[in-house]
């Protein structure tokens, strides 16, 4: 099967390029000495799951109980759930550790906390740091962190932040002292818990721009990061990884045609309206046009708007996009950790246009 017989809107997942983007990710967080937790919540696939684990301790991060079981069910146990667990999800998580998973929670809550030690079995629980980006997390100086050690009591595991505004940063000396900024909360927090005698064995911290660009991290047990093993445009411009570190984009087809523009049968749900790169050096609309060998022959082609299910790519002059309707090209992706939401599959390439694998994801919570 080639991508020209394929139904369209759909995913393409280029092997080859996520095994570059897989590799480059471990050998630059080997070089620091520090373990990879590759986050799972863009993949949502077990395939991917085991390519990133290879030569990994062999956990994983996820964002959904979804996936923590869906993982599970495919032999990989020891998952840490990053969201803040609530009163009604810990049913879920300890049926998962009755039948063999090691869920590992998160929480900034003193009732949360409490909730949690009063579970039957133990649940081992990360408190949440925040290290600078303000959504989630205690002050790794304050003195909540150490009512919610007390709280848990057994149930501590450590501790664990997100350096989230890495992605606020445009170059990469930028997003290395996020990243510093990131370490330096977390382990400090880690032997404020010691030093008040709490045991604090896991030290997490992670995004994928941080883990990139990171100069030291000294004290860390582990890093996640997620969006490096695809790249998307928003990503490429942050220089996670370069612009031929995009694995993953979307196969559309032609609708229609008028001067200028060309109608794609890809619209807002394929592709997402995520409009990260507005604030980035390059502004790309909803996603670049590519051909379907997944190369930049048609210039800065852009979705310049996106409906439901359709999208409008702008054409330039000197570069048109001459294709009939039903030909196909393919759509690089702003924030593909949204786009690939609303999808159920990829199809799998090796640098070509031979669907070689059709690899499954799980979706919803």
């Amino acid at each position: 099967m080639m991508l020209a017989d394929l139904p369209t809107p759909c995913l393409v997942l280029d092997r080859s390029v996520l095994a570059r983007n897989i590799r480059a990710m471990a050998l630059a967080l080997q070089r620091l000495g520090v373990p990879l937790r590759p986050h799972m919540k863009t993949a949502k696939s077990v395939e991917v799951a085991r390519m990133a684990l290879e030569g990994q301790p062999g956990g994983i991060t996820v964002s959904t109980l979804a996936e923590a079981e869906y993982f599970m069910s495919h032999g990989i146990k020891d998952i840490l759930y990053a969201v803040g667990i609530t009163p009604q999800k810990l049913e879920r998580v300890a049926a998962l550790n009755a039948s063999g998973a090691q869920i590992i929670v998160i929480t900034d809550d003193p009732a949360m906390a409490g909730a949690i030690a009063a579970q039957p079995s133990p649940i081992r629980t990360l408190i949440e740091i925040d290290s600078g980006e303000a959504r989630g997390g205690v002050d790794p100086d304050g003195d909540l962190a150490i009512e919610l050690a007390a709280r848990l009591g057994p149930c501590l595991a450590g501790v664990m932040t997100h350096g989230g505004h890495s992605y606020a940063g445009r170059r990469a000396g930028e997003i290395a002292a996020v990243a510093e900024a990131e370490r330096g909360a977390v382990v400090r927090a880690a032997e404020r818990l010691r030093e008040a005698g709490f045991h604090a064995g896991i030290i997490s911290a992670g995004s994928s721009p941080t883990a990139r660009h990171a100069e030291n991290l000294a004290g860390l047990t582990e890093m996640r990061a997620g969006v490096y093993m695809f790249g998307d445009l928003f990503q490429s411009e942050i220089e996670t990884h370069g612009a031929d570190g995009i694995a993953v984009t979307v196969l559309a087809s032609v609708i229609g045609r008028r001067p200028g523009r060309v109608l794609i049968d890809a619209g807002g749900l394929a592709l997402s309206k995520d409009r990260s790169t507005e604030t980035t050096l390059h502004d790309y609309g909803y996603g670049l046009a590519l051909d379907i060998a997944g190369r930049r022959s048609y210039g800065d082609a852009i979705v310049v708007n996106a409906y439901q299910e359709h999208g409008v790519i702008e054409v330039e002059p000197l570069q048109p996009i001459d294709l009939p309707i039903g030909g196909k090209l393919r759509i690089a992706p702003n924030h593909i950790c949204m786009t690939a939401a609303a999808h159920d599959r990829y199809f799998v390439v090796d640098g070509n246009q031979q669907v070689a694998a059709i690899w499954h994801r799980v979706n919803g919570w």
